[in-house]
């Protein structure tokens, strides 16, 4: 069957096997290039803007890609081929990654790294041929992707580098001489242009070659050509320089004797494919000359040693001088970690120097070391370092050898100083997990669910396969139920009478930590929620902003924490429980009990801040006085703050049930009202359900009045919002009985608010339009006027009174506006879409819903987005636009699958009617 595939690398053009299929002009290709250049990932719409028009696109800039997004998907549907699916804030383009011309060179330069030379130029001639000409032909001259001739460049330089390697010369002196003539600060086609000369014959040209680079170099930027340049030159007029290919030893040859100090490797590795891929790149660098070391870190129990060691034994045949091998015990918990002095010494027997010849003085077995590894291909492996500075006399200086230092720290410093190539080493993928546990206890069906409890964390599954080898009565379900528990998971994952439990393996770590760094690891065990950031640390240890940043970085460079994006930091699942009993331990009473109030604290305050930049308050509560500007995030817009609440909404859930069990409750009821603001915006109904809940049990468990009140109304929000049944009419008038003794404007008019919705969409409309006429009356400023004439609109709408709900939502959008109220915006724009298409202004409901779509978008407001693509769907229907119209409710059907499910059913229906 003939396969739809994408080519970027020339005209943008579309195929359906080899058939071309036209798409449209230079905008259509245009938007089509920028999703195919990110497949699977969402382009934004402002992104596709500014991409295709720069920094003057036209007013209808957002409805022309409206359009053409609907064309596409018309001609894509027709080949039954990739999809366009519109995810907030912008479009995916659903398709598999190797149909697209540019992923596929990726691929192939990817293969190539690990391949031999025969193979690699065979897989990099394929890529080089998907060019057809200069990248992104026939789009707007706007749409720039340098990155594309960046590909190509290197694609042709490592197929170069296997056609050297082959010994292809002639053919290369060809092909290179004329780019280099065209551009000769292109350093490294002129490298291998020089290369290829030498090995010719042709010496003299190689020199002439450099004197001409030189030249130009000197001419157009004023320096010399680069370090690998010069040392070309070195070697082609010393006459010395070595071929790139590694050249096998005479079948007749005598075997030198190497050196190998390796441990014993696991019989079988799970996983790690792509760090042996990246260990192997390295391996083909020092081949071709490089000076190569490589830093293999992370956090305790996550397998570096066990990796680097069966690598080691690998491609020890690829130094046939031999491997060295010290464990440095950087953090050994029985041991200090070895000095560069005893360390050397054992290297130095091991290269064959008598005890007796081995000097005093540190700086003189450095030198005797260097000078009896220099020029030899040898791996060096220093397993277990703690600090830069003891690996540092280790380093040999040979080009021809490799080093690989593994460590749970990061050694930073040896990037900085060594040129050193770092690789983090995370967990296990799922499957790879299983199959740890699988090699020593056999297969279980429960062994998925047991790799999940170890937080498939290489040490943690080596220990749970061990205890069920171990015990022939011990099932996997015994096991699941023993870890399950996560206060007694980290007793079981050790094994009796071994010292390298999880517990243990991160209590060395934690005894290592520089003191106000371990006095900040000890403060995030008592900080609940599932990651941190400086912020919150900065209010909980009571220091700045930037040290407590600090200090989370030096926690990060120990892998005792992941900074997974800026200022995100995420401990592994064990480390969490490790901190929580850490804390336990080494924290008293008052210490955990202030951390959990600085914590309520930061959140109720910032959490304040945050629901100001969604909207309008209805509530008195305010935080703004809690912390200085400076200790909290800036949150300077809307959508700054929604990408906040979104973040730490899962801290915000743990906050709450931590204050809740240490009877805060004044503070629970608080919180929750603040996180009803953002859940208003982007409803998600078991989880705003929760938050609510505990919410009013925190209030009633207060006595505080006022409290059940707003969270009672909070309630009635969600039984509208989501349509339950009731439609949160009890919560209202309980609210309404409570709220009767306070004298409160503002919650006595959110009371008739919420009343008034209620009893509308129960059927009693007169009764409703008279509490909320109320609510009109009585509102005491705009924000809650706002609210009332929208809401009075849409009982006045239920009441069949069209042109009264018309004006009352027309004045109530222009409070929205005048408040920069933007969800409130988009809220009353659908509704007066909905009026009108009820009126048969059906023009002006098109334009009152796409105005609320861009903004939606813009916003991520996507559960709104469900709502107005079914409007969409309705007006498009009525204008006779089937195809429009069943595109939109099908997209409305995807995102009420992720935030509506109850309400899926319906839109379905309207859906199959128009089959």
């Amino acid at each position: 069957m003939a396969q739809t595939r994408l080519q970027l690398l020339g005209p943008v053009q579309l195929f359906h096997g080899d058939d071309p299929v036209p798409i449209g002009g230079p905008g259509v290709r245009g938007l089509l290039a920028l999703l195919a250049l990110k497949p699977g990932k969402v382009v934004g719409l402002d992104e596709i803007i500014d991409a295709l028009w720069g920094h003057d696109p036209p007013a209808t800039a957002r409805t022309i890609v409206h359009g053409n997004v609907s064309h596409l998907r018309r001609v894509l549907r027709e080949l039954d081929g990739p999809r366009i699916l519109t995810t907030p804030p912008g479009y995916r383009l659903d398709i598999e990654p190797d149909r697209i011309d540019v992923h596929r060179a990726r691929t192939l330069l990817d293969r190539a790294s690990v391949a031999t030379p025969e193979v690699a130029a065979t897989l990099l001639a394929e890529a080089l041929a998907l060019w057809q000409g200069p990248a992104l032909g026939g789009v707007p001259d706007s749409l720039r992707a340098p990155e594309l001739e960046d590909l190509r460049l290197a694609v042709h330089g490592a197929r170069v580098d296997a056609d050297l390697e082959l010994g292809r010369h002639a053919e290369l002196i060809v092909e290179l001489s004329p780019i280099v003539r065209a551009d000769p600060l292109a350093e490294r086609t002129a490298g291998q242009l020089m290369r290829a000369l030498y090995h010719a014959g042709r010496r003299g040209d190689a020199l002439e070659l450099y004197r001409t680079v030189s030249r130009a170099t000197l001419r157009t930027i004023g320096v010399e050509p680069g370090a690998e340049l010069r040392w070309l030159h070195e070697r082609v007029l010393n006459d010395d320089l070595p071929a790139r290919e590694v050249v096998a030893p005479a079948a007749d040859a005598e075997p030198a004797k190497a050196i190998s100090q390796l441990p014993a490797a696991v019989p079988s590795l799970a996983g790690r494919a792509d760090e042996l891929a990246w260990l192997d790149g390295l391996v083909t660098r020092v081949e071709a000359g490089e000076t190569t070391i490589a830093v293999v870190t992370g956090t305790a129990g996550v397998g570096k040693s066990t990796l680097v060691v069966w690598w080691a034994h690998r491609v020890a045949p690829r130094f046939p001088d031999g491997v060295l091998f010290a464990s440095l015990r950087g953090f050994d918990p029985h041991h200090p970690p070895l000095e560069p002095a005893e360390l050397l010494t054992q290297f130095l027997l091991g290269l064959g120097v008598e005890t007796a010849q081995i000097p005093e003085l540190l700086h003189e077995r450095v030198a005797l070391y260097r000078s009896l590894i220099a020029g030899r291909r040898m791996l060096v492996l220093l397993d277990d370092a703690r600090t830069a500075e003891q690996v540092r006399p280790l380093l040999p200086p040979s080009a021809r050898t490799m080093t690989v230092v593994t460590s749970r720290s990061r050694l930073d410093g040896l990037a900085v100083s060594n040129a050193a190539k770092q690789r983090v080493l995370g967990t296990l993928a799922p499957d790879d997990a299983v199959q740890l546990i699988e090699e020593l206890a056999g297969p279980a069906t429960l062994n998925h669910a047991l790799a999940r409890l170890c937080g498939y964390l290489p040490l943690a599954l080596r220990i749970a396969g061990a205890r069920l080898s171990a015990s022939t009565q011990r099932t996997a379900g015994e096991l699941v139920d023993e870890l399950g528990n996560e206060r007694t998971r980290l007793a079981g994952l050790q094994v009796d009478g071994a010292d390298d439990s999880v517990r243990a393996a991160f209590d060395v770590s934690f005894r290592g930590l520089p003191g106000e760094v371990a006095e900040t690891f000890l403060q995030l065990g008592a900080v609940p929620g599932v990651m941190a950031g400086p912020h919150v640390m900065a209010a909980v240890a009571q220091i700045p902003v930037a040290e407590a940043r600090r200090r989370l970085r030096a926690l990060a460079a120990h892998n005792l924490i992941t900074e997974t994006e800026r200022d995100v930091f995420v401990p592994h699942d064990l480390v969490w429980l490790y901190l929580r009993e850490l804390a336990e331990q080494e924290l008293g009473e008052k210490e955990r009990d202030e951390a959990l109030g600085w914590t309520i604290r930061y959140y109720q305050a910032v959490a304040d801040r945050a629901r100001r930049r969604l909207g309008r308050v209805a509530d008195p509560l305010d935080f703004s006085g809690v912390l200085a500007d400076d200790a909290m995030p800036p949150l300077p817009g809307f959508a700054e703050a929604q990408n906040w609440f979104a973040a730490e909404w899962p801290n915000l859930l743990a906050v709450l049930d931590a204050a809740y069990a240490a009877g805060r409750h004044e503070d629970v009821w608080r919180l929750a009202r603040l996180g009803h603001t953002y859940r208003v915006a982007c409803p998600l109904l078991d989880e705003w359900s929760r938050m609510c809940d505990l919410g009013v049990a925190a209030a009633e468990a207060a006595g505080d009045v006022a409290g059940q009140c707003w969270l009672r109304l909070a309630r009635c929000e969600i039984a509208l919002s989501f349509e339950l049944p009731g439609f949160g009419l009890a919560d209202a008038r309980r609210a309404a009985e409570l709220s009767a003794a306070l004298a409160d404007e503002r919650l006595r008019t959110s009371v008739d608010l919420h009343l008034g919705r209620a009893l509308s969409r129960l059927g009693e409309h007169e009764k409703a339009i008279e509490r909320l006429a109320e609510a009109i009356a009585n509102a005491p400023d705009a924000t809650l006027r706002g609210q009332a004439l929208s809401s009075c609109a849409q009982a006045e709408k239920r009441a069949g009174r069209l042109s009264d709900a018309i004006a009352h939502q027309r004045a109530g959008l222009r409070i929205d506006r005048e408040l920069g109220d933007d969800d409130q915006v988009v809220v009353s724009l659908d509704k007066l879409a909905e009026l009108s298409l009820r009126a048969g202004d059906h023009e002006a409901a098109e334009r009152y819903v796409w105005e609320a779509i861009d903004l939606a978008i813009s916003r991520q407001f996507v559960a709104r987005e469900g709502a107005l693509r079914l409007t969409l769907g309705r007006v498009l229907r009525a204008r006779g636009d089937i195809d429009g119209a069943r595109e939109q409710l099908a997209l409305s059907v995807r995102i009420y699958e992720r935030v509506h499910p109850k309400l899926v059913g319906e839109v379905r229906t309207e859906l199959a009617d128009l089959q």
